[in-house]
């Protein structure tokens, strides 16, 4: 009887530590998986695209299973950040302004390319049309991208109303494309007489000869403010942010095997960032009365 019950606590203790090893085996696989998004600021194919090589090298540098999860608007990838459905993100500033206020705090920005230290948004007209300033455009029409686009809305709005232009009352008509290459195409057909769009999705379809952008021209270029980031949610291990972050600053666009990944993100180099750099971002916020 002592034997039976012998190995019965024997069994029972096997059993008991199998079932941990397991928990803590679909624990490791769950965090083997870093899972990543970014803001809709172009068409989702264009976004899968610009990804896959990027996944591709951060699953290398990390040993992790790299999942892009795409998302319909700008709001959602801060609330899926907030809720730690997603590890990091590709944000704009204002986006990450608004996750830093939805998370108190919590998330961190960590990488941004060099032409985000100075980026800028450029006004768009059609290529037949009389308006020669931003004053000109008193009673038109105008097309911004997403409401929580800086680029796209939030520093084109800020320079507007430095030029004395209210967008709420100067405007015939506000309409929200959704996306940076929306609002060319917006501006192209004739559904906007002006658009506001990031100056690095301009010159990108520029320079693929893009049908929309013969159809219009520049009318004004914006002073340069910081912009995109890569942010992390709150909690996320230090030790993987630190791998995250090493990764991308050992892209370097000069490495032929490189070269398509750093063409696609349209970056020259990766630099260190912090919450710092978007305080003028959120003053702008203020101002135009985007937050409070």
């Amino acid at each position: 009887m002592k034997l039976n019950i012998f190995k019965l606590k024997f069994f029972l203790s096997l059993a008991f530590a199998m079932i941990c090893f397991s928990g803590l085996t679909l624990q490791a696989n769950a965090q083997a998986v870093l899972r990543v998004s970014a803001i809709p600021d172009e068409s989702p194919t264009e976004l899968q695209r610009k990804f896959l090589p990027l996944g591709a090298y951060l699953s290398k540098e990390t040993g992790m299973k790299v999942e892009f999860t795409p998302v319909t608007d700008y709001a959602a990838v801060v609330e899926a950040l907030a809720t730690n459905k997603i590890d990091m993100a590709w944000l704009g500033g204002f986006t990450y302004i608004q996750a830093k206020i939805r998370t108190n705090g919590a998330v961190k920005p960590i990488i941004q390319r060099l032409e985000d230290e100075k980026f800028t948004s450029k006004f768009i007209i059609p290529e037949g049309s009389s308006v020669k300033s931003l004053a000109d455009l008193k009673g038109k029409t105008i097309a911004f991208g997403s409401p929580s686009s800086t680029s796209g809305h939030l520093m084109p709005r800020f320079y507007l109303m430095k030029a004395g232009i209210n967008p709420d009352a100067d405007f015939k008509n506000i309409a929200f494309s959704g996306a940076h290459d929306a609002t060319i195409a917006f501006v192209a057909s004739g559904k906007a007489d002006a658009g506001a769009l990031n100056a690095s999705v301009w010159d990108k379809l520029s320079e693929a000869k893009n049908p929309n952008t013969e159809k219009v021209r520049v009318l004004y270029t914006t002073p340069p403010y910081h912009d995109y980031n890569w942010t992390v949610r709150g909690g996320l291990d230090a030790t993987l942010t630190k791998k995250i972050s090493d990764a991308f600053l050992k892209l370097n666009a000069n490495d032929p095997a490189q070269k398509e990944l750093m063409d696609l993100q349209r970056a020259s180099k990766y630099i260190p960032t912090n919450s710092s750099n978007y305080d003028e971002i959120e003053k702008a916020a203020i101002g135009a009365g985007l937050i409070k």
